[in-house]
């Protein structure tokens, strides 16, 4: 199994309310994948309530039954058209992929 994690920072010029939006669109769209891409066993996503100083503001957290699952996930369609919803309010991105 691969797991496959996303952190990102929100704008920091994004208001209350933009932020908000932001996130309704990212969910529903994330957790509209499951049975559309090959491979994708579960996915998560939420919002960081801490706010620490390291914190990120967002999280994807998802799980593959194999590498090549997540490579076909990275290029499938439905979620490239995601990419824009995301980068559209965000500054920074990481992310991390595991095998277990």
């Amino acid at each position: 199994m691969v797991k496959h994690i996303v952190f990102w920072r929100f704008k920091t010029e994004l208001s209350a309310d933009e932020r908000s939006q932001a996130f309704a669109r990212i969910k529903a769209g994330f957790e509209a994948l499951p049975g559309k891409i090959p491979g994708l066993l579960k996915i998560e996503i939420g919002l960081d309530y801490s706010q620490g100083p390291d914190a990120s503001d967002l999280v994807l957290y998802s799980e593959f039954d194999s590498r090549a699952s997540v490579a076909g996930y990275d290029a499938h369609a439905e979620h490239a058209a995601l990419a824009p919803l995301v980068r559209d309010v965000r500054t920074e991105k990481r992310a991390v992929d595991y095998e277990l």
